[in-house]
């Protein structure tokens, strides 16, 4: 056919790409991805897309893909309906991409947000263009009638220099408000797995280029729990296919807004969205459904016989057998993964209130009595596993609980003197209770010797000499009075430093002495002193210890009574 005579022809029923056109694609996102998709198929590896609205408003759309020939312009691109995998008997691109495109209606997208196309590409050094108008396209003919358009034809086989690609300029934009390329971009991460030898670009104006990337999809979300399919996945399940899906699932720290639609999981199908985010159930009551979201790859559903994804890839036919496989399947995915997240979840605050508060949690159980642990771990359990609770009031929570019950709760409950505590608590927690009682009844000796100064080398005996009635050394009762001031009576006074004197004199005899005649292990093994006995016998020296704080010095030279600090 002479040159001059060259002719593109679209053959098609204007009703139908009415419908398939500009009412199924009347958003700017699921058009441009339409337009990438062509791009993946034609083995590019850059496509860019420029949002223009300083004065007249045009998105141009170009990649770096093999291009089309003028042949391939009329034999496939303006085929409606054209079948690509059957046609040309093969699923994947020369490249060996698995192709995206099936129903050949997707170049049908552009019409949904303008009027006007204008189409460029590059091939083998031999560029061809032309112009596609959608009032002409209605008014070519009976709506309901198949009909012919020929687009207008502004460069037929022009040689060039430029390298092969195609590129699609959408004028007359069917679109008042003004462009947000972040926005496009934060749309189009979410319709496709982006691979790394495929780079998606998107710009405003003069503004610089945007790199779309995966991880844009979920970027305003904070991740608390992430699964890698299959890897991360112990499901036991006899679903055959369970092992060819892939991708990434995550439970968010804080519920996900339902603005975002980002709640559920969204299935892909080569590498483009298929089925929009959903739960794949009838019940979304779980508490859970508010914090998941994530992609899985179901690349199978493509090699079906019969095409079960819509027409405008948001959601499959879930009637069909192996579909209501795959839902029953993911139904019991996303139960496995509910499970998992409440037990990973209460680990992970567990670890958070560790960290803030400083209490090892697990250590802290292990340092209760049975009866008592058994009585703290259900509650401070509660707390942790508590989702609504804020991880400061959680903190909180566990703080204030671990201060009445703390680590070894019957020696804390005692509220020992400081000297006794210092002195026993390490045996006291290595269950050494005998030498616990021994080391708190040393520092106390060793603590009447120093502030009696006695040089008495026998324990019991200068225990006898320092206190008690009379004129001993140190006397533990001159300074207290009654509530009402007066004096206690001389015999009261008495009996309390009598009290101070055999009290001291039964922790000599009943904590040294022992030890010179016994072996310490044999007192500790035989259950002659147990772990009550020795909290006991540390309150008794506590007591006297806090007697000892207050206790005065007889002043040798008038008789009186100085305080010894």
């Amino acid at each position: 056919m002479p040159e001059n005579e060259q002719e593109l022809r679209m053959t098609f029923t204007p009703n139908t790409i009415e419908h398939l056109g500009v009412r199924m694609y009347s958003t700017l996102p699921p058009v441009i991805a339409e337009l990438i998709a062509n791009s993946y198929d034609a083995d590019a590896t850059e496509v860019h897309i420029h949002l223009i609205d300083d004065g007249e408003k045009q998105i141009i759309i170009s990649d770096n893909g093999h291009g089309m020939s003028f042949n391939d312009i009329n034999e496939k691109f303006l085929r409606i309906g054209r079948n690509r995998r059957s046609d040309e008997e093969s699923q994947t691109s020369p490249h060996g991409r698995k192709v995206i495109g099936k129903k050949g209606l997707g170049k049908l997208s552009f019409f949904g947000v303008a009027h006007n196309i204008e189409v460029k590409t590059i091939k083998n050094n031999k560029l061809n263009s032309f112009m596609m108008n959608w009032d002409d396209i209605l008014s070519s003919g009976d709506r309901n009638n198949q009909q012919n358009y020929s687009p207008a034809i502004t460069n037929y086989n022009v040689t060039s220099n430029d390298n092969n690609g195609t590129t699609i300029i959408l004028k007359s934009i069917q679109r008042i408000t003004d462009f947000n390329a972040n926005s496009l971009a934060d749309n189009l991460s979410k319709l496709f797995i982006i691979d790394p030898d495929f780079k998606i670009y998107v710009k405003h104006n003069y503004e610089h280029e945007i790199l779309i990337n995966n991880e844009r999809k979920y970027s305003t979300l904070i991740s608390e729990v992430k699964w890698r399919v299959p890897e991360d996945i112990s499901l036991e399940t006899d679903y055959e296919k369970s092992t060819t899906i892939k991708g990434l699932l995550i439970a968010t720290e804080k519920p996900i807004s339902p603005n975002t639609n980002l709640r559920g999981i969204t299935l892909f199908s080569r590498r483009k969205l298929v089925n929009l985010p959903e739960y794949f159930s009838d019940s979304t009551s779980s508490h859970f459904y508010s914090y998941l979201t994530g992609w899985l790859e179901v690349d199978f559903i493509d090699d079906l016989e019969e095409d079960v994804i819509g027409t405008n890839r948001q959601s499959l036919n879930w009637d069909h057998n192996d579909m209501t496989k795959l839902r029953k399947y993911l139904q019991e995915l996303i139960r496995w993964l509910e499970t998992d997240w409440r037990q990973k979840r209460a680990e992970i605050r567990e670890e958070k209130i560790s960290e803030a508060t400083g209490i090892n949690i697990p250590e802290w159980y292990e340092k209760l009595p049975d009866e008592i642990r058994n009585k703290v771990k259900p509650v401070v359990d509660a707390i942790v596993k508590d989702a609504e609770l804020s991880g400061t009031v959680g903190s909180q929570a566990v703080q204030n609980f671990h201060d009445i019950v703390p680590e070894y709760p019957h020696y804390h409950w005692r509220h020992l003197h400081q000297e006794v505590k210092s002195a026993s608590e390490t045996d006291y927690q290595n269950q050494d209770y005998y030498r616990a009682f021994l080391e708190a009844a040393k520092r106390y000796i060793n603590s009447v010797r120093d502030k009696s100064g006695s040089r008495n080398s026998s324990d019991s005996s200068m225990m006898g000499e320092v206190f008690g009635e009379g004129e001993h050394r140190l006397q533990v009762a001159l300074d207290f009075k009654k509530p009402d001031g007066d004096n206690f009576p001389f015999t009261t006074i008495n009996n309390i430093e009598n009290g101070q004197k055999y009290l001291s004199m039964g922790v000599v005899s009943g904590c040294r002495n022992p030890v010179s005649h016994e072996e310490i292990t044999d007192l500790r093994d035989s259950g002659l002193f147990t772990e009550k006995d020795c909290l006991d016998a540390l309150s008794i020296v506590s007591h006297l210890f806090t007697r000892l704080d207050v206790a005065r010095k007889k002043d040798e030279d008038n008789n009186s009574s100085q305080l010894i600090g």
